[in-house]
């Protein structure tokens, strides 16, 4: 075999393999309980992160 193909199956075989670990097996989960189920009260947002802004902001506005 040429080297090439060598190292295309190589890298197909390991791409192959990490895509295969990927996520986790079993049934699906519910999501957790959120503070409106467990009291009926709405839970307190959370206060929004102040803008720091960017370097390249300039360039988008």
């Amino acid at each position: 075999m040429a080297v090439r193909t060598v190292m295309t199956r190589s890298a197909l075989a390991a791409l192959l393999l990490a895509l295969a670990a990927c996520g986790r097996a079993g049934p699906l989960e519910p999501p957790p309980a959120s503070a409106t189920a467990t009291t009926g009260q709405p839970a307190d947002p959370e206060p929004a992160p102040a803008d720091r802004g960017f370097i390249l902001d300039p360039l988008i506005e």
